[in-house]
């Protein structure tokens, strides 16, 4: 039996993952979805002053309440940013660390830093009518009718720490193919040819647990046979 952390990305929540989640455990495993603060359920919490180190707290919050460790972590999205800095303060508790077509930084990065001109031009428009929160203004045909949140725009502003390369056991990246060259191409780019990284691609949208959550399924349970 494995032990999951799923982290989920911006403007979304927890309830992103619930059927993979139903998934993983139907399979035998232990899984635990994490709520950041702000966003999706917890979005009674919304403010302007939540950073990335809030969302990085509560991933450690939540592992260090349920005392769990050998954990397979993975960050969806803006998730990756969230995960590097877990992994950087409870890199012991980590065996496998996931980015699911999600930022990758290098120590000291900021979201912002990994961005192109057009995505920071849309992160400052999109806070404009609420400064401090940057609202989502993209489709979502296929994903459940549930309500967006604004997003901190300090969380994407502040560097992260990353773990140095040899703390954690197993990385993997998996990159959705569909509509790329995407934001996320540069880390498929930078980890497909290094050897101390599993790197995995998926014919499907940037929302991978939705468009096939089969195929998650099986490269996530993969994850539990290392």
């Amino acid at each position: 039996m494995a032990t999951y952390v799923l982290v989920h990305g911006a403007w979304a929540g927890g309830w992103g993952f619930t059927d993979m989640a139903n998934r993983l455990r139907d399979a035998g495993h232990r899984v635990f979805v994490a709520h950041l603060t702000g966003l999706g359920e917890r979005a009674h919490l919304s403010s302007p002053g939540i950073t990335l180190s809030t969302h990085i707290q509560d991933v450690i919050g939540l592992i260090d309440c349920e005392d769990i460790d050998e954990i397979i972590l993975l960050g969806h999205s803006y998730g990756g940013m969230v995960i590097t800095g877990v992994a950087a303060a409870r890199a012991a508790q980590i065996r496998s660390l996931v980015y699911l077509d999600a930022f990758l930084p290098q120590d000291g990065q900021a979201l912002w830093d990994l961005a192109d001109e057009g995505t920071r031009a849309f992160y400052i428009d999109a806070q404009r009518g609420t400064p401090g929160l940057v609202q989502p203004t993209f489709a979502r045909d296929n994903q459940p009718k549930r309500p967006l949140t604004g997003h901190p725009l300090l969380t994407l502003l502040e560097p992260v720490t990353a773990p140095a390369a040899d703390m954690i056991r197993n990385r993997t990246y998996i990159y959705a193919t569909v509509g790329t060259p995407t934001i996320f191409t540069q880390f498929y780019d930078r980890v497909r040819e290094d050897p101390s990284w599993h790197v995995h691609e998926i014919a499907t949208g940037h929302i991978v647990m939705w468009d096939d959550p089969e195929g998650l399924l099986a490269l996530l349970l993969g994850e539990a046979e290392r």
